[in-house]
């Protein structure tokens, strides 16, 4: 955002013009002012257990004010201060008795009545419109009965008691509030216009100061009208509670954004190091001063603030000024504008302590000096917005020269890397090829590898059929000899018993003679148990020929449904020969559904994994018995979970890292070509499964396979 210096310098001239104006119209209320009547004022030295009128008129009131303004300047306290009024004058028409402080908390008016006394009472929250007198100030009525009589105020307020005493007319009273309510008016136009211009360029800028500074502006004016009573006078009677914490926390809170916004704007922390701290702590000051209202210690926070206020400003000019002397343009224009309010500050806190007079001009001194102070630090933000958008154009001027320089360097480096590109492509078309043939010879090579695995386990499978086929086959082949001999002794008797039935010699005991010859009885009962073993030996047979087919399917290449339990079954079968009677086979078959996969390469890992298992139970038990291979199915709830287990040597942690990586084996030389479980690996993947494999030296092993049911 460009800020037009002729606009910043116009806003600043029309706002030290209406500041001289605040100056001017002050100076001419106080050229009006006329007291009316004659009258004096003292001060009770009253005890602290005093709390009443009653008690308090026995006390001595020979305190006397004797400046001009008849103005009372007394530490705040818990406890009332009764004041004394002794009119000298007759009283013509009513008149009005205003004390001009609208922050004290409560003011009662005691006046003479023959008897005894009147009283009235009005308080800080009261609403203005519910008053004798509309107006912030406390406004009480003297009658002419009040004529050389003594009346008395009860004072009670927790901050600096500043109570200004004046006795004039009504119409006086109003012409000076009048008066001084356009002098507020005017005060928060100009600091209106500074709080939307200062956001203006916020909203624009995003400089964190302006946001500080337009909350500086905006405490800082609520503190001003809080003091002058403007807040009481509009606030809704239901915010009352906020009428008697506004002057604490606005005048806190204005303290905390001067010192945060001079922190940001001149970048102390940069100038000063760890005295920046000494800021810090006097933030935590005015925290602490917000913090104990809720005890309502008023009087510790009120004197806090003050302070602070004091304090701080001449700790801010001082690092202000040490700032300015290296060069930091921001602090000069800070140390203007702070220079003039820090003289209106101290000003109006002396005031309160009774060092200079009160009176009009020291009132509103602060509305004087933070108006000047709020145009002069708009000045000094604008004037480094400009000179950081002045700094940011260098540096991107700068940064366009490198980088047009940079783009030359680029178009001549890009003509040298196209011509290396060049080189450089032909290279790698070159390797290209190389690498593309060596690539075919790798897969070929694998191809052939994977298919020396499987004639490998194909060998294995039809050793351990033909083991398995020999034994049902010699079991038939030895018995057909004897039942050949057995039958041709049924065909003797029968021939035997035929002939003698043609001669017609047929005779009972020639036939039993015959068959006690032939022992038929043992005959026939040999007879049924050779034909009972050719049926056990045909059977056998046909269930490792079922076990075969179910084994080895041609239609491996095919997703189709399948029986899982049956596969490992008929594995099972044809690698039966190698349990050798002596290792046990424990089934734990689940109730699981078809599951859709390829069959036949299924089968193909559960013959890798269970040879495996049988092969290390082998090594740790040899040819003794107690060796166990364990196999479980279950289903869970989109998955079939396959383990296969053993309790041979197991494995260490290394091994069973390298298990899937093609080559490796745990085998002696010739015994095994490692290419087994790499294709299990290989496998299950296709499956879209997953085999983990948990082991322990000398416990055994297992693996565990999950497949989906479906695809």
């Amino acid at each position: 955002m460009i800020i037009l210096k002729s606009t910043r310098r116009n806003l600043v001239l029309f706002n030290l013009l209406c500041c001289l104006w605040l100056l001017a119209f002050d100076n001419k209320a106080n050229a009006q002012r006329r007291d009316a009547i004659n009258y004096t004022v003292e001060v009770c030295e009253i005890n602290p257990d005093v709390r009443y009128f009653q008690q308090a008129i026995k006390q001595s009131c020979n305190i006397k004010i004797e400046n001009e303004n008849k103005v009372i300047s007394q530490e705040g306290s818990r406890y009332p201060l009764f004041v004394k009024i002794n009119i000298k004058d007759s009283i013509k028409e009513p008149l009005a008795l205003q004390i001009s402080n609208p922050t004290i908390d409560n003011i009662t008016l005691y006046t003479p009545n023959g008897l005894g006394f009147d009283s009235i009472r009005i308080d800080e929250t009261q609403p203005v419109e519910l008053r004798n007198y509309p107006d912030q100030n406390y406004v009480f009525t003297l009658l002419p009965k009040h004529s050389n009589s003594t009346v008395y105020l009860r004072v009670k307020s927790g901050e600096q008691l500043l109570i200004p005493i004046e006795i004039t007319t009504f119409e006086n009273i109003k012409i000076k509030n009048t008066k001084r309510d356009n002098a507020v008016y005017f005060y928060l136009g100009i600091m209106l216009v500074m709080f939307l211009y200062n956001l203006f360029i916020y909203v624009n800028t995003k400089e964190k100061s302006y946001l500080i500074y337009v909350l500086f502006i905006l405490f800082v004016a609520l503190t001003q009208i809080t003091l002058h009573g403007f807040f009481n006078r509009y606030l809704p009677a239901q915010f009352s509670w906020l009428k008697v914490y506004s002057l604490y926390i606005f005048g806190a809170a204005s303290g905390i954004f001067t010192l945060l916004f001079f922190i940001t704007f001149i970048e102390t922390r940069k100038y000063i190091g760890k005295v920046n701290y000494i800021l810090i702590a006097f933030v935590g000051i005015d925290i602490l001063a917000i913090s104990v209202l809720p005890f309502k210690w008023f009087q510790l926070s009120y004197t806090l603030i003050n302070i602070n206020a004091g304090l701080g400003s001449i700790i801010v000019l001082i690092i202000a000024a040490f700032i300015s002397t290296k060069g930091n343009r921001s602090a000069r224009f800070f140390l203007i504008a702070w220079s003039l309010f820090l003289a209106s500050v101290i000003v109006f806190v002396l005031k309160d302590y009774g060092v200079v007079p009160y009176n009009d001009f020291t009132r509103y001194i602060l509305l004087y000096g933070s108006a000047l102070e709020v145009t002069l630090l708009s000045f000094a933000l604008a004037d480094k917005i400009n000179s950081l958008k002045k700094d940011k154009d260098i540096a991107q001027a700068e940064a366009l020269m490198v980088a047009q320089e940079n783009a030359k360097i680029t178009r001549e480096q890009n003509v040298l890397l196209e011509q290396k590109v060049k080189e450089r492509t032909k290279e790698l078309i070159s390797s290209n090829e190389s690498l593309t043939v060596a690539l075919a010879d790798l897969k070929q090579a694998q191809t052939q590898l994977v298919e020396s695995e499987k004639m490998a386990s194909l060998g294995q499978l039809t050793a351990g059929i033909a083991h398995e086929i020999n034994n049902p086959i010699n079991f038939v082949t030895s018995n057909v000899k004897p039942l050949q001999r057995d039958i041709h002794e049924l065909y003797h008797l029968q021939e035997k018993t035929e002939a003698l039935a043609k001669d017609g010699k047929l005779n009972l005991d020639e036939i039993e003679q015959l068959k006690k010859e032939i022992d038929y009885d043992y005959l026939k009962t040999e007879i049924n148990y050779l034909l009972k073993g050719i049926h056990e030996g045909s059977s056998r047979t046909a269930e490792i020929v079922k076990g075969l087919r179910i084994f080895s399917r041609v239609d491996e290449d095919d997703i189709k449904l399948a029986d899982v339990n049956e596969g490992l079954e008929s594995t099972i079968i044809i690698i039966n020969n190698q349990l050798n009677n002596k290792i046990e086979v424990q089934r734990n078959y689940g109730n699981i559904p078809l599951v859709e996969c390829y069959p036949g390469k299924l089968n193909q890992v559960f013959l890798n994994l269970i040879s495996n298992a049988i092969y290390a139970v082998k090594q740790r038990f040899n040819e003794e018995e107690g060796g166990l291979v364990k196999i479980t199915t279950q289903e869970s709830t989109d998955s079939i979970i396959i383990e296969i287990g053993d309790n041979g040597t197991g494995m260490s942690e290394t091994t069973k890292n390298k298990l899937f990586e093609p080559f490796f084996t745990t085998k002696p030389v010739g015994e095994g070509t490692g290419l087994g479980l790499s294709i299990v690996y290989n496998t299950i993947k296709k499956h879209h499964g997953n085999i983990t494999v948990k082991t322990a030296i000398g416990e055994g092993t297992t693996f565990t396979i999950t497949i989906p049911k479906k695809r």
